[in-house]
């Protein structure tokens, strides 16, 4: 789906890694993982720009050598593992239209770190997010646990309970309410919904369902390696 819309993306991948060491220029499927991202927002013909936002000089490096924009180098507070992602994500928003003296209607953020979606998954969350008229829009897979039936927590004396209770107990999974699990794929904001709110989660927000084999995150080893067979696969 194309459009005449002034619409940013940016894809956020700061340089230091504590499960991963550099895991966003690590190399899957024969190139670096930030750049299945890059070649996905570039493929959907959606975005004005395309903007990587980093504090690592060999991601820019990368990720210019792959068709993204990188004109600011992220700041240290920015680039901590405590910082917001909705801060970071805010700081590019705000950063590139001053660069670029433009308002841009939209904008997408990709996740570096999942890079399993297609590349209609972008071009169909988007059509839904102004079909509904949401002010956000996150992507997410249906769960494979409940917090209504096999999510359990821990009290202070030890005492195993149910993470969500219900006064009827439920005796099958199949019955409890339906749950998803985000998957850190695609987020869509309004401009004003994106300079206006420090979370995702606010009353207007859809929420556009992926399948689990486009929505792996990765965090961890056996993630990447998760997401590396499901690449070469694709293209058997």
């Amino acid at each position: 789906m194309k459009t005449k819309r002034n619409i940013l993306c940016t894809i956020c991948a700061r340089g230091g890694s504590k499960g991963l060491k550099d895991k966003n220029i690590r190399l899957i499927d024969g190139k670096p993982l930030i750049a299945h991202s890059i070649e996905q927002a570039k493929a959907s013909g959606l975005f004005s720009h395309i903007v990587v936002s980093t504090d690592s000089n060999e991601i820019i490096e990368v990720s210019k050598t792959y068709g993204a924009e990188v004109f600011f180098k992220r700041s240290a507070e920015l680039s901590s593992d405590k910082a917001g992602k909705v801060k970071v994500i805010q700081d590019a928003f705000i950063r590139s239209e001053k660069y670029y003296g433009s308002r841009f209607d939209y904008h997408f953020d990709l996740d570096a770190t999942s890079p399993l979606r297609f590349v209609s998954d972008i071009d169909n969350a988007f059509q839904q997010f102004l079909s509904n008229q949401n002010d956000i829009l996150q992507t997410a897979m249906v769960a494979r646990k409940s917090p209504y039936f096999n999510l359990v927590e821990l009290d202070e004396n030890n005492h195993l309970y149910l993470s969500k209770p219900l006064k009827k107990p439920i005796l099958r999974r199949q019955d409890s309410p339906r749950c998803y699990d985000l998957n850190a794929s695609i987020y869509i904001w309004t401009r004003e919904a994106i300079l206006n709110h420090d979370t995702v989660f606010v009353e207007n927000c859809g929420l556009y369902i992926m399948p689990e084999e486009r929505s792996i995150d990765i965090d961890t080893e056996l993630d990447f390696e998760f997401v590396e067979f499901i690449m070469k696969k694709r293209r058997k």
